[in-house]
Protein backbone atom coordinates (compact mmCIF):
# COMPACT_ATOMS: atom_id res chain seq x y z
CA UNK A 1 0.00 0.00 0.00
CA UNK A 2 1.36 3.64 -1.00
CA UNK A 3 0.13 6.60 0.40
CA UNK A 4 0.25 10.23 -0.90
CA UNK A 5 -0.11 11.94 1.98
CA UNK A 6 -0.45 11.01 5.95
CA UNK A 7 -0.96 13.07 9.25
CA UNK A 8 1.97 13.89 10.97
CA UNK A 9 1.31 15.66 14.88
CA UNK A 10 -1.59 17.11 13.43
CA UNK A 11 0.26 18.51 9.87
CA UNK A 12 -0.28 17.18 6.59
CA UNK A 13 2.70 15.63 4.67
CA UNK A 14 2.72 14.85 1.35
CA UNK A 15 5.24 12.82 -0.88
CA UNK A 16 6.08 15.72 -3.09
CA UNK A 17 7.17 17.73 -0.03
CA UNK A 18 4.72 20.77 -1.09
CA UNK A 19 2.48 22.40 1.33
CA UNK A 20 -0.83 21.93 -0.71
CA UNK A 21 -1.75 19.14 1.47
CA UNK A 22 -1.08 20.99 4.35
CA UNK A 23 -2.78 24.52 3.23
CA UNK A 24 -5.97 22.58 2.42
CA UNK A 25 -6.24 21.01 5.66
CA UNK A 26 -5.59 24.02 7.29
CA UNK A 27 -8.28 25.93 5.94
CA UNK A 28 -10.78 23.21 6.59
CA UNK A 29 -10.08 23.33 10.36
CA UNK A 30 -9.92 27.45 10.23
CA UNK A 31 -13.24 27.24 8.49
CA UNK A 32 -14.71 24.77 11.17
CA UNK A 33 -13.67 26.82 14.18
CA UNK A 34 -15.16 29.70 12.39
CA UNK A 35 -18.65 27.86 12.25
CA UNK A 36 -18.02 26.77 15.98
CA UNK A 37 -17.86 30.61 16.76
CA UNK A 38 -19.90 32.40 13.87
CA UNK A 39 -22.50 33.31 16.43
CA UNK A 40 -20.06 35.70 18.35
CA UNK A 41 -17.95 36.82 14.89
CA UNK A 42 -21.16 37.92 13.37
CA UNK A 43 -22.93 39.30 16.20
CA UNK A 44 -23.54 43.41 15.80
CA UNK A 45 -24.28 43.52 19.54
CA UNK A 46 -19.87 42.35 19.92
CA UNK A 47 -17.49 45.27 19.12
CA UNK A 48 -15.77 44.84 15.96
CA UNK A 49 -12.43 45.08 18.21
CA UNK A 50 -13.36 42.46 20.17
CA UNK A 51 -14.67 40.15 17.19
CA UNK A 52 -11.28 41.08 15.72
CA UNK A 53 -9.09 39.82 18.30
CA UNK A 54 -11.31 36.66 18.66
CA UNK A 55 -10.71 35.77 14.87
CA UNK A 56 -7.38 36.25 15.79
CA UNK A 57 -6.70 34.03 18.70
CA UNK A 58 -8.94 30.93 17.82
CA UNK A 59 -9.79 30.92 13.53
CA UNK A 60 -6.41 32.68 12.02
CA UNK A 61 -4.16 31.00 14.13
CA UNK A 62 -6.44 27.39 13.25
CA UNK A 63 -5.17 28.43 10.15
CA UNK A 64 -2.06 29.21 10.26
CA UNK A 65 -0.59 26.58 12.81
CA UNK A 66 2.82 24.97 11.73
CA UNK A 67 3.01 27.05 8.67
CA UNK A 68 6.44 28.37 9.26
CA UNK A 69 7.68 24.53 8.66
CA UNK A 70 5.94 24.70 4.92
CA UNK A 71 7.81 25.32 1.56
CA UNK A 72 5.46 27.19 0.80
CA UNK A 73 4.33 28.48 -3.18
CA UNK A 74 2.28 31.45 -4.36
CA UNK A 75 -0.59 29.18 -5.09
CA UNK A 76 -0.41 28.27 -1.45
CA UNK A 77 -0.51 31.90 -0.07
CA UNK A 78 -3.15 32.94 -2.71
CA UNK A 79 -5.61 30.35 -1.07
CA UNK A 80 -4.54 30.95 2.58
CA UNK A 81 -5.60 35.24 1.48
CA UNK A 82 -8.68 34.04 -0.02
CA UNK A 83 -9.71 32.08 2.86
CA UNK A 84 -8.92 34.63 4.95
CA UNK A 85 -10.96 37.32 3.08
CA UNK A 86 -13.88 35.08 2.89
CA UNK A 87 -14.06 34.96 6.63
CA UNK A 88 -13.26 38.97 7.51
CA UNK A 89 -16.09 39.80 4.44
CA UNK A 90 -18.52 37.37 6.23
CA UNK A 91 -17.64 39.06 10.36
CA UNK A 92 -18.56 42.27 8.94
CA UNK A 93 -21.41 41.05 6.68
CA UNK A 94 -20.26 42.70 3.59
CA UNK A 95 -21.14 40.33 0.49
CA UNK A 96 -17.75 39.78 -2.48
CA UNK A 97 -19.73 41.55 -4.59
CA UNK A 98 -19.60 44.86 -2.84
CA UNK A 99 -16.15 45.39 -3.71
CA UNK A 100 -15.02 46.49 -0.53
CA UNK A 101 -11.32 46.91 -0.28
CA UNK A 102 -9.51 44.09 2.28
CA UNK A 103 -7.39 45.99 3.32
CA UNK A 104 -9.71 48.75 4.50
CA UNK A 105 -11.62 45.48 6.54
CA UNK A 106 -8.77 43.84 7.65
CA UNK A 107 -7.57 47.37 9.38
CA UNK A 108 -11.41 48.06 11.00
CA UNK A 109 -10.93 44.31 12.53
Amino acid sequence: MKLDKICYLGDMLSVGGDADAAVEARIRISWNKFRQLVSLLTNRDVSVIMRGRLYSSCVQNSMLHVSETWPIRKVNEVALQRAEMKTVRRMCGIKEKDRFPSKELKEKL
